[in-house]
């Protein structure tokens, strides 16, 4: 039996936590449906046996004072100030990492990522965040490696996932490591979760990171992003800023994450969603007017990016 230890965080969502404690209690029931013994032993442990949620009171099974040794611990989604979240729940911080030297896994639900990399133990390693708060994470932890295209990361006894609800997912994969595909099929299948998300770039909205102080980089996002439908050119771009082309690559994909060519892809892209979205012009009409010449070089970089055809992502997203 693998003891699970659910953290009622400060600034913790109640339905993170509920969720985690419902589908680990849940498997037990399938386990006994099939004349097996249970496989989870499921507990809230906070600092204290009442923890404050907004207008909710949460009462813990036990303290983190009271427990020893753990199999599994979960760390729910944060919502508000995740600075100050960090904050509040630093008095977690040496049980967590004592636990983790003893052994035991760590599964982290979306945002929560935040509190995790401030322990230290994200760093160097890989972990899937919301596309949202990737600049804001990568700000603060830039030593952990963000994979904001991914739906799920697994790394040394740590499970993360990006997106909102994507956390559900995460749940069944970690039953899958646990327990078997079957089980986590069954799972999937009680409580109507599709199993086969892997990947965030269907959801992603792309944000510039314009966070990094390099004014002459920021002048240039701004001029790509002013006119998606321009067919810029990079040597054209660095000419009109008076910098060398090799150099101003570097400078580029440090403050931003991309190369100029990928960023001008993105923006691009982004512009063709929305016409995808609340147009009714054709993929081609679309793909000219986004400045691809090249009707199937569109379509190339568009599902490079969103995992999706632009006629696939219209019947997805269309209004």
């Amino acid at each position: 039996m693998k003891n699970v230890s659910i953290l009622p965080l400060h600034d913790a969502t109640l339905s993170s936590i509920d969720s985690c404690y419902q589908l680990f209690s849940r498997v037990n029931d399938f386990m006994r449906y099939q004349g097996k013994p249970p496989f989870y032993d499921v507990r809230i442990v906070g600092l204290e046996r009442n923890t404050q949620l907004g207008i909710y009171s949460i009462r813990s099974d036990q303290t983190v004072a009271e427990v020893n040794k753990t199999d599994v611990i979960v760390i729910p989604l944060l919502c508000g100030n995740f600075q100050n979240a960090i904050k509040e729940n630093q008095p977690y911080t040496n049980w967590l990492l004592t636990q983790y030297e003893s052994g035991c896994e760590i599964v982290c639900l979306c945002v929560g990522s935040f509190f995790l990399a401030s322990t230290g133990l994200l760093d160097e390693k890989k972990c899937a965040i919301h596309w949202a708060a990737k600049n804001e994470f990568t700000g603060l932890f830039p030593r952990v490696r963000v994979m904001d295209n991914r739906i799920i990361t697994d790394e040394d006894r740590i499970y993360t996932s990006g997106g909102g609800f994507s956390y559900l997912n995460l749940i069944l994969y970690v039953f899958e490591k646990h327990l078997g595909r079957e089980v986590s099929i069954l799972a999937s299948k009680m409580f109507e979760i599709d199993i086969e998300r892997r990947s965030q770039n269907p959801f992603s909205i792309f944000i510039g990171q314009k966070a990094h102080g390099d004014e002459l980089v920021t002048k240039a996002q701004e001029w790509i992003e002013k006119d998606p439908t321009e067919a810029f050119i990079v040597e054209d771009i660095c000419k009109a800023l008076s910098v060398g082309r090799r150099t101003f690559e570097r400078r580029f994909r440090k403050c931003t994450g991309n190369s100029i060519a990928e960023y001008i892809q993105r923006v691009k892209v982004e512009f063709a969603k929305q016409q995808l979205e609340t147009g009714s012009k054709t993929v081609k009409e679309i793909g000219y007017e986004t400045g691809y010449n090249d009707i199937d070089a569109f379509r190339k970089v568009f599902k490079k990016i969103t995992d999706l055809s632009p006629a696939d992502y219209r019947k997805k997203y269309a209004v």
